[in-house]
């Protein structure tokens, strides 16, 4: 195996994906955020108000969440890869 001459890991692709993911997951924290203040100000009545805050907007905020859980993942994979490999992801 030749030495790595441009400073790039092999692992350059999973971090880039795990950026991008980490961007999707952020904005759709966002929309969902917003969507649920609107989801509570459309719903008719004190008990349905109070099923989206403490029902409704907590599950959507955690399936949104999950782009960011797979973004992290990658990076851990990537900084293990490097690390077994040998190299130094400190900057």
């Amino acid at each position: 195996m030749r030495p790595n001459i441009s400073g790039m890991t092999q692992y350059a692709t999973l971090r880039t994906w795990s950026a991008a993911l980490n961007v999707l997951g952020a904005v759709s924290l966002i929309l969902v955020g917003i969507s649920a203040i609107i989801w509570a100000i459309e719903a008719e009545g004190f008990w349905p108000t109070l099923g989206v805050i403490f029902i409704g907007a907590p599950i959507a905020l955690f399936l949104a969440s999950w782009p960011i859980a797979l973004g992290q993942m990658m990076r851990a994979v990537a900084d293990i890869g490097d690390s077994v490999a040998g190299r130094s992801t400190a900057t």
